[in-house]
């Protein structure tokens, strides 16, 4: 355990900046989030096509290296075995924020691009509107955003397991840019500065989508005094979550939130038109696999609009953002796997699920616009956290379902505050596995005032914007780590599956056998 966690540099010079970005968006809100508006729109103009090429770049990387002689690589020693079971592995990696933002744009990404189409040519609410929204939304939550968790959390798990090292993103970098302890601490501190935006960004969409909720089921007015009420609560309960280990909070609250997120996804199938939510799940599946290279490298310089740098770059900025706490996390979790394994699991199985989610929740809602005329695409538009609780009125057992989706976005809020505390703090104590609880709680509390902060000086917009800046520098980082990793993997010696030594065996039995009849013949 790092007692001395303070003389950590990167600790200090990380804690301090978010410190001073709380304090300033405490005292003058309005010039925040001036200053944060007009750096959003700088970034998404100047650097949306670094954004799109990176991002494709990666998740072509990993699916090459998914399929090559790398993939049976081990992340830790070649007899060790995964730490955690299947569903419990994949209920975790939910436990990293994936699930609050599923949970907030499930309905409303697809009934905001059904509102207005992110096509020129398309009539706005109209049936090929609604499968444009459906397709981009599976763009959006499909292997692209996961491709990016995945290489940060490849590398990490890769340096911390199989060679023993820490997981830190400047020891990561190590084979390109060495070991010079000033370079180090920057990249570092950069990282833990663009990771707390991120989580920051989640954080907050929950809290906005949580405050709608106890408007629309209790009536109670949503402010920002609520929202500050459900921070300081959420703060509490991931505190003593915290206090209990990885083994215990997160993985308990993990399989809770999967099992009842599982629960919501069956209800709204088996109230919800079976058969129009399984034809627009096939067919935006078929539409994201063909227009997948179109919507990954798709910008407007010749029509001009702002609608990809809104969209898509907020989302690619969004997720490089966090990414070194959910790949840092990913990694903790996926000890004992394959790289092959990783890769799959985390580039297939999470996508998968969200696809499913939004076809059955958001194909919900726009069957009830297109054949009911439910106006929840409107309402979405006056209120983007209005999208679950109006689709909901469309259902039987509306205020039931309503406070357990409450309850469910509450328990995602817990999780992913959870393990985000225990990655910031890891991250700031040299990559301790056992960080301190003392570092997790400066880190809790941190991360909570950003969030209140930039709900105080300017809502949603506010968030979108800081993690969009903040996404910026690490986003070179991430090109970088694909460059580290295939030195590092070119310097391993190849694991023998044992499926291979059985193909040898195979070999060896029939070139015996050819030999043996050789030698009949010849006597």
């Amino acid at each position: 355990m790092d007692r001395k966690f303070w003389k950590n540099p990167v600790f200090t010079i990380s804690s301090v900046v978010i410190l001073l970005l709380v304090i300033i968006g405490a005292v003058i809100p309005g010039p925040f989030g001036n200053v944060a508006d007009r750096l959003y729109s700088f970034t998404t103009e100047k650097f949306g096509w670094f954004y799109l090429l990176a991002v494709f770049i990666v998740v072509i990387f990993l699916a090459g290296l998914a399929i090559s002689k790398f993939g049976a690589i081990r992340l830790g020693g070649d007899d060790e075995r995964p730490d955690y079971p299947f569903f419990t592995w994949i209920g975790m990696l939910f436990s990293t924020g994936f699930g609050v933002g599923l949970v907030f744009w499930g309905v409303a990404e697809p009934m905001s691009h059904f509102f207005s189409a992110p096509l020129n040519g398309i009539e706005p609410q109209s049936d090929e509107a609604a499968r444009v929204a459906m397709g981009y939304s599976f763009f959006h939550w499909g292997i692209s955003q996961w491709g990016i968790f995945g290489i940060v959390g490849l590398v990490i798990g890769f340096l911390q397991f199989r060679k023993k090292k820490d997981g830190l993103i400047s020891t990561a970098l190590e084979p390109l840019v060495g070991s010079n302890r000033h370079l180090k601490t920057g990249i570092d501190s950069f990282a833990v500065i663009a990771t707390v935006m991120g989580i920051a960004t989640s954080l907050g969409m929950g809290v906005l989508q949580m405050s709608g909720g106890l408007e629309y089921v209790f009536n109670i007015k949503s402010s920002f005094l609520i929202q500050f009420i459900i921070i300081f609560l959420v703060f509490i309960a991931y505190m003593l979550s915290a206090s209990s280990g990885l083994n215990k909070g997160i993985a308990y609250l993990g399989n809770f939130n999967l099992a009842m997120a599982l629960a919501m996804l069956v209800f709204f199938f088996v109230v919800g038109p079976k058969v129009f939510i399984l034809e627009s799940f096939t067919l935006a599946i078929g539409d994201y696999i063909n227009n997948f290279i179109r919507y990954s490298l798709r910008l407007q310089p010749y029509q001009g609009g702002t609608w990809v740098r809104e969209w898509t770059v907020f989302y690619w900025a969004w997720t490089i953002a966090w990414s070194p706490f959910v790949g840092a996390f990913v990694a903790r979790v996926s000890k004992g796997r394959t790289i092959r394994e990783f890769i799959a699991g985390v580039m297939v199985i999470p996508p998968l699920f969200a696809c499913m989610w939004i076809a059955t929740l958001g194909g919900t809602a726009l069957y009830s616009d297109l054949n009911n005329g439910a106006k929840i695409a409107e309402s979405v538009d006056a209120d983007v956290t209005s999208a679950i609780f109006e689709t909901l009125k469309q259902l039987p057992f509306t205020g039931v379902v309503s406070f357990l989706f409450i309850v469910l976005i509450f328990t995602f809020l817990i999780t992913s505050a959870d393990s985000a505390t225990y990655i910031l703090a890891s991250m700031t104590t040299k990559g301790s596995l056992f960080p301190p609880l003392l570092v997790k709680m400066i880190w809790g509390f941190l991360m909570s005032a950003i969030a209140a902060v930039l709900l105080f000086a300017g809502g949603l917009e506010a968030l979108q914007s800081a993690s969009l800046v903040s996404a910026l520098p690490f986003t070179l980082f991430l090109i970088l780590l694909i460059f580290s990793l295939g030195k590092l993997l070119r310097k391993e010696p190849i694991t023998v599956r044992p499926a291979d030594i059985r193909q040898f065996e195979k070999i060896e039995q029939e070139v015996k056998k050819k030999a043996s009849r050789r030698k009949r013949k010849d006597k």
